[in-house]
């Protein structure tokens, strides 16, 4: 795909004719979890599996219910991925099978690194009534697939505000500004908040591939229309794009360059092929050491599905 600088085009037709080869969008799924909590599923998807090393991502919320009524989702295990929380209105309770035990609150970032194999525990607590947040999981690299496990908390995110709208860097650089947050792959993932109704031109990795989810309201890419029911992706070969957004609208742009390597995303566990999966499914089930346990919580683990006869790769 050309990376040909399209703000160079003289003729505007022709501008977003060219734009638009790059951009689609697509429906995305919805579920409910736990007590009423519903989510939208926006990958992986069938339009679209992986965006750059990002192989997974549950809008959950907003939603709002009785206390201890809260989402408790039990012990469960992951390998090859990063969990990645981004935690928009409520509280959170990680607890993990190193020893990790970290409260997450709005505007703070959970980074757990499985490698290996770890497995952990998210529960409201008994005095939350809210939550807002988004889940991601990001496929480990070849190289780091069976590091070891980590926990990280990030409390603080750089956050710079341009024309209006307030852009929280939450991985990677942008902006002439970057995170903390360590990942293993070329990755970028912004929150963009307007605080009032603009239209503004943000720049783009020509390399990268990248894609737009509704936080909060609505907003336009490029003339494409953003709401909580879709996503609106871009190929790589764009310099910059436009979006217009409405006072109080909150997205989350994602990007990376293409994954090295086709993935296989099966329940909680991420490898490249199926017989490392299912030897870790069995492994969880016959309470491998290679999970570990969390004797603080209360309640049964997750059982592992049915594993399946074959499995479609992400790239």
């Amino acid at each position: 795909m050309t990376n040909t600088n399209y703000t160079e085009i003289s003729n505007s037709d022709d501008c977003e004719k060219y734009v638009n080869k790059f951009i689609q969008d697509f429906e995305i799924r919805s579920a409910e979890i736990g007590k009423g909590t519903v989510i939208k599923r926006a990958l992986p998807s069938r339009h679209k599996r992986m965006i750059g090393a990002w192989c997974f991502l549950d809008h959950a919320g907003p939603v709002s219910f009785p206390q201890g009524d809260g989402l408790d989702v039990g012990p469960h295990p992951h390998i090859g991925l990063q969990t990645f929380t981004w935690m928009i209105e409520g509280t959170m309770m990680h607890t993990d099978s190193i020893g990790s035990k970290q409260l997450i609150r709005p505007k703070q970032v959970n980074l757990m690194t499985a490698g290996y194999g770890i497995s952990h525990t998210e529960v409201a607590p008994e005095s939350e009534t809210k939550m807002h947040a988004a889940q991601l999981w990001i496929a480990l690299p070849d190289d780091k697939l069976n590091m070891a496990p980590q926990f990280d908390h990030y409390p603080e995110l750089p956050v710079v505000t341009r024309e209006g709208v307030e852009f929280t860097v939450l991985v990677g650089e942008y902006l002439e500004t970057t995170s903390p947050v360590k990942v293993h792959s070329e990755l970028l993932g912004v929150d963009l908040t307007a605080h009032e109704s603009t239209t503004t031109r943000i720049p783009l990795n020509p390399k990268f591939e990248y894609g737009f989810l509704a936080l909060e309201g609505t907003a336009t890419i490029n003339g494409h229309e953003l709401t909580d029911d879709n996503m609106v992706v871009l190929e790589p070969g764009l310099n910059d794009i436009e979006v217009q957004l409405h006072a109080g609208s909150r997205l989350l742009l994602l990007g990376g360059e293409p994954f090295e390597s086709p993935i296989l995303l099966w329940w909680n566990l991420v490898g490249r092929t199926q017989e490392e999966l299912k030897i870790a499914r069995e492994q969880w089930i016959n309470q491998d050491p290679r999970f570990g346990s969390i004797p603080d919580y209360e309640g049964p683990r997750l059982e592992a599905p049915a594993f399946p006869d074959k499995m479609r790769p992400s790239k």
